[in-house]
């Protein structure tokens, strides 16, 4: 199934993230993953190891598990000071959301387990006002929800296996446009609708005692066919207007993880290491339906992201029967070159701190709480259309999540 949207805008529409991790991944889902900056993969083992570690479902307490998610994400206002002149100078606007998500896990049959997760694994959000900013990212946001069913089956009792089929439902809104110094004149507005697409994940994790999980997870690369409706208007060669068709094909990028748990007594503590493939994101080939559309609009735009590298380590300490904290750091890095930076993404380093803990209500019922912050470096860009610094980017995050037993 495919969307429909205007095409001029969706060379902005996937890499515009949400300024909180690289590119526009989110990878923290659930109230447990944001507690320990997402190094919650080995050591998953309740109704979120459907989507974090589905392996690890082998190993988990044989009944149906669920949890139920809601976490609020708050962007900084992001500024740009314009090495040329101050007239291009500009501010985003802050950005608050709420993303839920859900994770079930069925009891053992026969050594299978089934889970089911819905999540938002990509997303996007900034809006620039000031004249200069706005000509490229007057406002951009797309939502990307995946339903992930899985099964797991339990070799013996240190081995699982595990995969699952990913579908991934999108949409995206984009407007910008104005008079450029140039003196070129352009606009662009539109409202996507939903759309389908689809990709598969798999799992392992290794058991060699109680107190150790090596795992290793891998998600696929989806490539989002998009097709639909592009209305295009400038001042150059001449005014016009155009209402045509068009198709386009963009990653979302596969993702490698490996992580390893280890269990002292009432402290937990885990390493993770993911790869995220943006290598795939090499350029824009639009492809318009209309001849003098394709001849203004349709040349390949390079892109040429590179894969990036994020390391994660948490703690988890037991109190007592009731109460376990949590704690994280991350450090992740960017995939957008210089050579390609605009203000759809004005992406830099992040390091991220955490913190949380989950409380035990009762035997069935469990609520847990994260907070994670995230610090972005202030970063430099001299490509041409940026000439200056972009500083002040964060995000705050704070999860709430209730898992109960039955």
């Amino acid at each position: 199934m495919k969307k429909s949207i205007s095409l001029l805008a969706l060379a902005s529409l996937l890499v515009a993230g949400t300024a909180y991790a690289s590119g526009y991944r989110i990878p923290e889902q659930s109230a447990d993953s944001v507690a320990k900056a997402g190094a919650h993969i080995a050591s998953a083992t309740g109704a979120d190891s459907s989507y974090y570690n589905p392996a690890n479902m082998s190993f988990a307490a044989d009944a149906w598990l669920s949890e139920i998610d809601l976490t609020y994400i708050h962007l900084t206002a992001i500024d740009y000071t314009d090495a040329r002149t101050p007239a291009f100078n500009g501010t985003s606007e802050t950005e608050n959301f709420l993303l839920p998500t859900l994770f079930l896990v069925s009891p053992d049959y026969n050594n299978f387990r089934f889970g089911f997760s819905f999540t938002a694994p990509f997303g996007l959000a900034k809006r620039w006002n000031d004249y200069y900013p706005s000509l490229f990212a007057k406002k951009f946001e797309l939502q990307v929800f995946d339903a992930n069913p899985t099964v797991s089956y339990k070799i013996n009792d240190y081995f699982s296996l595990a995969g699952g089929v990913r579908m991934l439902m999108s949409t995206a809104t984009a407007r910008n446009g104005g008079v450029r110094p140039d003196g070129i004149a352009t606009s662009l507005d539109l409202e996507g609708d939903w759309g389908v697409d689809w990709g598969y994940n798999l799992a392992l994790a290794i058991k060699p005692n109680d107190d150790l999980n090596f795992t290793v997870t891998y998600r696929s690369n989806v490539d989002l066919e998009l097709s639909g409706d592009a209305n295009l208007s400038s001042n150059v060669p001449m005014p016009l207007v155009i209402s045509t068709t068009g198709d386009v094909t963009l990653p979302a990028p596969a993702v490698f993880t490996l992580a390893g748990a280890y269990t002292w007594n009432a402290l937990t503590v885990e390493l993770a290491w993911d790869r995220t493939f943006w290598s795939e994101y090499e350029s824009l080939d639009f492809q318009f339906g209309n001849p003098m559309a394709e001849a203004i609009f349709g040349n390949p735009i390079p892109k040429n992201w590179d894969d990036t590298d994020a390391f994660r380590i948490s703690a988890s300490y037991a109190f007592n029967e009731a109460f376990t904290g949590m704690l994280g750091f991350a450090i992740d890095s960017n995939p957008v070159p210089e050579a390609n930076l605009s203000f759809e993404l004005p992406d830099s380093d992040p390091l991220l701190f955490s913190i949380g803990g989950r409380y035990k209500i009762n035997d069935k019922t469990e609520f847990a709480l994260g907070l994670l912050y995230d610090y972005k470096e202030s970063r430099k860009v001299n490509n041409g259309v940026i000439v200056g610094e972009f500083e002040n980017a964060a995000a705050i995050l704070v999860s709430a999540g209730l898992s109960y037993k039955f």
